[in-house]
């Protein structure tokens, strides 16, 4: 689906047009088109391969979707790939921004996603001085805020690591936190996954070898991969973290088992020895020492009882009970 279409010419916009009147304005010195659309149809990608002279390629590529980020160049252009994450519940939704920039056109494909880059071109419009670099301050735009918004991405999974490391000390909750550790976990992979790729792209774009339709904005991609760089150290800081609550989380199920364990074996070995005992002057022979007592019986189980409450107290100052 079509979003806009727009000619600009020195930095300013020239007007909104119609598909087929693009190559019209592809011809005038000084002049770029953007053009952006939303899930598009094979035939829109098509029109825009026949109007724009893309790679073939890339086309294809944005056609079937689920590429990895990644840049390509294709002799003047360059092709790019960037995944979009979006919250959903409580996984994420990952959709694709693929941006062809040449001399003189911006295309930017957005799929399976509903994030739009409205306020990129209203952004790209206050500031003329910059628009006037071409296509490709357009493309450092789309890429920063394509970039800014994995920030709140980041800033949610380490509040949802500190809720949960909040908990690990709490009695009955290991279970509950080892399923949500490593959700939080396989989260955390999946905005890896989104993220270095990226670092590898705005690296080449601001390097020296980069391509050279974007060397007039190659200060502003050096900034989006600081911003990546950012990321990508926050991003191993909250899976280390991650990995230290896990080994915390089974330590504490190991302290419990083991507090567990104590505790059945200190009223095993009290049971034991009353058991040894009623074993001892259970045993049936003729003669055995106060058998034929009055106060045999009574004086038995008072020597049970003092010795278990002996054995309990010195298991209750172990802190075993």
């Amino acid at each position: 689906m079509l979003i806009n279409c727009v000619a600009y010419e020195n930095g300013q916009r020239l007007s909104e047009l119609p598909v087929e009147q693009i190559s019209d304005y592809l011809a005038r010195p000084g002049c770029f088109v953007w053009v952006a659309l939303r899930d598009a149809t094979p035939a829109e990608l098509d029109q825009m391969q026949e109007e724009f002279g893309l790679h073939e390629l890339a086309v294809e590529d944005a056609r079937h979707g689920h590429q990895r980020p990644k840049i390509e160049e294709y002799g003047d252009s360059v092709f790019t790939v960037m995944h979009l994450v979006e919250p959903l519940g409580d996984d994420y939704n990952l959709g694709e921004l693929n941006v062809f920039v040449g001399g003189n056109y911006v295309l930017s494909v957005r799929n399976r996603s509903q994030q739009n880059f409205l306020g990129v071109r209203a952004r790209c419009e206050r500031e003329p001085h910059l628009l006037s670099h071409g296509p490709a301050f357009v493309f450092y735009a789309l890429m920063d805020a394509v970039v800014d918004r994995y920030f709140p991405v980041v800033d949610q999974l380490e509040s949802e690591l500190e809720a949960i490391e909040e908990k690990i000390f709490v009695e009955g909750a290991a279970r509950n936190n080892i399923q949500r550790l490593y959700g939080l976990k396989r989260k955390v992979m999946q905005l890896k996954h989104v993220v270095a790729p990226l670092i590898e792209v705005a690296g080449k774009l601001s390097g020296g070898r980069g391509p050279a339709g974007c060397a007039s904005s190659r200060d502003y991609f050096r900034d989006v991969y600081d911003h990546l760089m950012r990321l990508d150290a926050s991003i191993d800081t909250i899976r280390e973290t991650i990995g230290t609550a896990i080994q915390v989380n089974l330590s504490m199920v190991a302290i419990s088992d083991s507090e567990v364990s104590k505790r059945l074996a200190a009223w095993a070995g009290i049971f034991a020895v009353a058991t040894a005992f009623a074993g001892i002057w259970g045993m049936n022979f003729e003669f055995m020492p106060e058998l034929g007592w009055k106060y045999g019986y009574p004086a038995a189980l008072l020597a049970i009882a003092a010795t278990c409450l002996i054995l309990y107290r010195r298991f209750r100052r172990a802190g075993w009970l």
